[in-house]
């Protein structure tokens, strides 16, 4: 019996049915949290909104395919709304010509996009250990976030859009978090739900040892690890860090400075309680000499991400760490397409933006000089292994000497206003002489710049 034949037979009978529904989705909840992420299948309570999640991300998507982008963008791209009518249900699109011109200055085609979203696979279900009721969903191929949000949210997110996009035009290997769009759906009989879509920080994630949530803090920044040996995912906190070091050697300037640099930009917007989020895996042993031509990283680079995997279908789990070793010695044709295919990808990106670590700009040595370690190659290829091929803008990637960490800054939507003013006075009569997160924009800042730098090496 669907919603509408519940509503129909009765007010008693449909608040029965809801409750049975509630207290059987409870206990099944229950057990899930433990999980961390699973599928959402057809017995889930969230499978028939995914579905139209899906259907109407697809025709969005086609729309912006169906009419191309215009060279720049104007005033009236990013006041642009566009409604769509299902069958169930109606989705609406919010500053579609905007995120579209992000994607595309990522190096995502509209159709790969699409296909992300609308695949076959069923949604992931990430159960998060956040206070927000936000719901998270993950596509299939865990490329991609999508969570829900409120009306205000959603109208900070598109007041500064403007001040959003050209921030990352001037620095494309910014740390914030990729927004690739912003979309509102009504249900009959239900509150409409406004959702963003994101490119997933973690990712790839097949080889993620650990993952941590980061404010910069002590007060609740403590979190349950896993049981050793389980697949559960949990997502630790600042505590649980302690001891440990961000190991980047040459690239830890880089991230000091981006971090600066995208704290002070969130400054300028008075937000606060945003997330560093880091994660690690080690480094493929191959990958762990400098020596490597820049050819053979790309290479090796590109095994650690398989587009055509499925998180749900696998047909053995996945062990962090544990991978099959490969025959080392590459043919010359290998290397040469490689070095030929980083050239084209990567270096003529053409965003034009003006951050000292883009590419455009730099030269390539000829393909037949790849193998050789001349002082310049060991210097690009110092500064740029982070970046993974076939992505004009790098994903969330930086490699140090032993690990390939994972790192995004989320959750800017907290405005430092008179509620938050007035919790950071009632924090600082609880808990004297402790860091707690509600604190004035300036100095959360500070703050989270101060535990990269004490965390670093």
């Amino acid at each position: 019996m669907n919603r509408t034949e519940m509503e129909m037979s009765g007010p008693s009978v449909s608040r029965h049915s809801r409750t049975v529904k509630r207290k059987r989705w409870g206990g099944l909840r229950q057990q899930w949290k433990l999980l961390g992420l699973f599928e959402i299948d057809q017995q889930h309570e969230f499978y028939s909104l995914t579905c139209m999640m899906k259907e109407g991300l697809f025709a969005a998507v086609q729309n912006t395919i169906d009419n191309p982008l215009p060279d720049e963008l104007c005033e009236d791209d990013y006041k642009f709304e566009v409604t769509q009518i299902h069958k169930d249900f109606r989705m609406e699109t919010y500053a579609g010509p905007v995120f579209a011109s992000l994607r595309r200055s990522l190096g995502m085609t509209e159709k790969r996009y699409q296909q992300s979203l609308s695949s076959e696979g069923s949604y992931l279900q990430f159960i998060s250990n956040s206070k927000s009721k936000a719901d998270f969903f993950l596509t299939n191929d865990k490329r991609f976030f999508l969570k829900t949000q409120s009306k205000r949210e959603v109208r900070f997110l598109l007041t500064n859009l403007r001040n959003y996009m050209e921030h990352l035009q001037k620095y494309p290997h910014s740390l914030l978090v990729k927004f690739l769009g912003v979309h509102r759906i009504k249900i009959a009989h239900q509150r409409m739900k406004y959702f963003i879509v994101m490119q997933s920080v973690f990712y790839p994630d097949d080889r993620i040892t650990a993952r941590y949530d980061i404010k910069g803090c002590e007060v609740s920044r403590w979190t349950a690890p896993a049981p050793e040996g389980s697949q559960i995912i949990v997502v630790l906190k600042d505590l649980n860090f302690e001891g440990q070091f961000i190991q980047l050697d040459q690239q830890r300037p880089w991230l000091l400075r981006q971090v600066e640099i995208d704290t002070a930009f969130l400054q300028t917007l008075n937000v606060l309680d945003y997330s560093l989020l880091l994660a690690h895996q080690p480094l493929h042993q191959d990958e762990l000499s400098q020596t490597l031509s820049f050819a053979t990283l790309i290479m090796r680079t590109k095994k650690s991400v398989n587009a055509t995997s499925s998180p749900t279908h696998a047909a053995s789990p996945t062990v962090p760490g544990v991978v099959a070793e490969e025959d080392s010695t590459l043919l010359s044709a290998e290397l040469n397409c490689a070095a030929t295919q980083c050239h084209t990808t990567e270096m003529h990106s053409g965003n034009g933006g003006t951050d000292s670590t883009s590419l455009e700009g730099d030269q390539i040595e000829q393909p037949s000089r790849m193998g050789t370690e001349s002082a310049d190659l060991q210097e690009f290829q110092a500064q740029n292994r982070r970046l993974l091929p076939n992505f004009k803008n790098p994903l969330h990637v930086i490699d140090g000497s032993e690990h390939r960490y994972f790192i995004g800054i989320i959750d800017i939507f907290t405005v430092y206003g008179f509620k938050k003013r007035l919790e950071h006075w009632w924090k600082r009569l609880r808990y004297p002489q402790q860091a707690f997160s509600t604190v004035s924009p300036p100095a959360y800042c500070h703050r989270l710049c101060q535990w990269v730098q004490d965390h670093t090496k």
